[in-house]
């Protein structure tokens, strides 16, 4: 039963995942960031987030309407199935906003609590991630066919591309910063792309040695940190914990448990 059952949810959000990545693509006005007006750039994105989710959670209802949803956008129901979906119609929204190519559509399918399916779609790259528990993480792009994804082998903590993310809170910013500089002459640099998604598929995809960041949200989350774990690679959040919104940590074996131990030595998980 879970073999069939997970292959349809797997098809579901691939299909949700590709029709929302079409919609945000080709319905992005040319013009989005020089618009004229402070509030109507951030207008038409909110617009297009919400209409993205629409697309998604309708999609989802017609073909399982006994299923819960979390999403970003508001959506939420408990359903009666077992199965939760949780969506980020549009991770990296200021990336969308100023047209640059790094943003994403997440889906993932939780089965009693557990993610058990994950689709991150990342239009202007072309390329669609996913992982269904238990059966490896695999990536579609310009190559030819699907390819296998496998975490970088580790190299020494000083080697470790590492990429993180910053709050829009200034005084949140701030400590990220002064964590974000008692890292960087330990690892040879710091990435921020702007999309947590991203990051954690560049982790499964061998992009990156390791990711972390603050203040995630479930829907951040969900679907990006199964590609990443069912590429190889480990994912936690203080040591012991799991990924949470104090901290989310995604590394090589061999790069994230130093890296997660400095930044517990840090505070980067501190308020």
């Amino acid at each position: 039963m879970t073999e069939p059952l997970h292959t349809e949810l797997l098809q579901l959000a691939q299909e949700a995942a590709r029709r929302a990545g079409e919609l945000l693509r080709d319905g992005r006005p040319a013009d989005l960031a020089v618009a004229a007006t402070k509030s109507s750039p951030i207008d038409v994105v909110t617009e297009m987030d919400i209409a993205a989710e629409k697309l998604i959670t309708d999609l989802i209802a017609e073909h399982r309407p006994d299923d819960g949803l979390l999403g970003e956008e508001g959506a939420s129901s408990d359903g009666t199935s077992g199965i939760r979906w949780v969506v980020d119609p549009l991770d990296g929204t200021v990336n969308y906003l100023y047209g640059l190519p790094t943003w994403a559509v997440s889906v993932a399918a939780e089965q009693d609590g557990e993610t058990v399916v994950g689709v991150v779609a990342v239009p202007m790259r072309g390329e669609t991630y996913h992982a269904v528990r238990g059966r490896g993480a695999y990536a579609v792009g310009a190559w030819a066919g699907q390819r296998r994804l496998a975490c970088r082998p580790a190299p020494p903590l000083d080697q470790a591309l590492v990429s993180t993310g910053f709050n829009y809170v200034a005084e949140v910013r701030a400590h990220q910063a002064d964590v974000a500089q008692q890292l960087i002459p330990l690892l040879r640099d710091i990435r921020r792309s702007g999309s947590a998604a991203v990051d954690l598929c560049d982790v499964a995809a061998g992009r990156l040695d390791g990711y972390y960041e603050r203040g995630l949200h479930p829907w951040d989350l969900a679907a990006g940190d199964l590609i990443a774990r069912e590429s190889g690679a480990l994912t936690g959040g203080r040591p012991g914990e799991r990924p949470a919104r104090d901290l989310a940590v995604a590394a090589s074996p061999g790069v994230f448990e130093p890296l997660q131990r400095l930044l517990e030595d840090f505070g980067a998980w501190h308020d």
